[in-house]
């Protein structure tokens, strides 16, 4: 059990974490506009705007966020756990949690939001699957 709790504890700082990262690195790509504090609740509608006339590339590159901090947090959280789908599907619910937070805040467009509500979970497995299937495979 508590491989497990640590695991998932991993997983979802790791997934906070990479999730961060791509998020400053598509803030390169497409940077906000200057003096628009995204941490300031005063500025959620300069930040709706944003995000409203954010081009294509920048929307997508959100979406990958969430899903590689899915996959890198659920890899770790596997690793670690005794538990491994259970710890992962932790952090895939933690980052659909955090998608369900940025939708109700900050309006996003339908497809975005959508694939940021669905994709999460399988990403997860997929992410079990790849450490399963090396725990278990036999050596040759």
């Amino acid at each position: 059990m508590g491989r497990t709790i640590l695991g998932m504890l991993v997983g979802v700082v790791v997934a906070v974490l990479v999730i961060m990262a791509m998020e400053m690195l598509g803030h390169h790509f497409y940077p906000p506009p200057s003096g628009l504090d995204v941490t300031d609740p005063a500025n959620e509608a300069a930040f709706a705007q944003f995000v409203a006339t954010m081009p294509f590339g920048g929307k997508v590159m959100v979406l990958l966020a969430w899903l590689a901090g899915t996959f890198v947090g659920a890899l770790a959280a596997a690793k670690v756990a005794r538990h491994q789908t259970a710890a992962a599907l932790l952090v895939a619910l933690v980052v659909i949690s955090g998608v369900i937070g940025m939708i109700m805040a900050v309006p996003h467009p339908a497809w975005l939001s959508i694939l940021g509500l669905l994709l999460p979970i399988p990403v997860a497995l997929l992410a079990v699957r790849l450490v399963y299937r090396r725990t278990t495979l036999p050596r040759v």
